[in-house]
């Protein structure tokens, strides 16, 4: 087994836990976007959020093709945090880690770019990482869609087979398995899918977990 060049890293409850504030705030100015824009309910608006999410990978899509909505308007207002640095839930090992992990790093997220370095910086991780791509650096196509990942490799001329995807959403690992990739999932009591390499419950375990990927 190869040695990885380069490790592609999920942001969002993968690097730091989202869940406890940030998603909840991120859901609430979606369905706030599109209430107002697309004149529906509170209720009506966050069911097309949903259903969008589902049926896309990310709501901006379905608006996107179903309302000609502006992404770079939406994602900027969607994206609006005044507190930002009391909502980052992480651990600050992590930093110790990326310092020590071997390798090319990168960002690879569905977020825009932005919130994504801003995450960063105030987690102090940022200069651990040699790229990091937002939905922008995708063409606007969200993973799991196989098209992000082939933009991913081309931009940053990547060997897909030299690369460790590491994430907490399974699906998205199916498709870097897809294209050669080996594969790390963040995520607590579910049983391993078989295109899964290596499931750690926590990213502080990514160094001792993955040590395979690394020989």
């Amino acid at each position: 087994m190869t040695a990885p060049s380069t490790w592609l890293f999920d942001l969002d409850n993968t690097l730091h836990n989202a869940s406890p504030h940030i998603f909840p705030h991120i859901n609430r100015s979606m369905t706030d976007y599109l209430a107002q824009h697309l004149a529906l309910t509170p209720d009506e608006a966050n069911a097309l959020r949903t259903r969008y999410w589902q049926r896309y990978g990310a709501t901006l899509l379905g608006l996107m093709r179903h309302h000609d909505t502006d992404p770079h308007h939406f994602l900027r207002e969607t994206h609006r945090f005044e507190r930002l640095h009391e909502m980052v839930v992480f651990d600050h090992a992590l930093s110790g880690l990326l310092r020590r992990l071997p390798g090319r790093k990168i960002v690879f997220s569905n977020a825009p770019r932005a919130y994504a370095e801003a995450v960063l910086e105030l987690m102090g991780i940022r200069r651990h990482f040699d790229a990091v791509a937002g939905i922008e650096q995708l063409r606007l196509q969200p993973k799991p869609g196989i098209s992000a990942y082939r933009t991913l490799i081309d931009l940053y001329r990547l060997n897909p087979r030299r690369c460790v995807m590491v994430e907490d959403t399974a699906e998205n690992l199916r498709t870097a398995r897809r294209l050669g990739m080996r594969t790390v999932w963040v995520n607590r009591g579910l049983k391993k899918p078989a295109y899964v390499d290596v499931k750690i419950a926590s990213i502080l375990d990514l160094r001792r977990a993955a040590g395979p990927l690394l020989r």
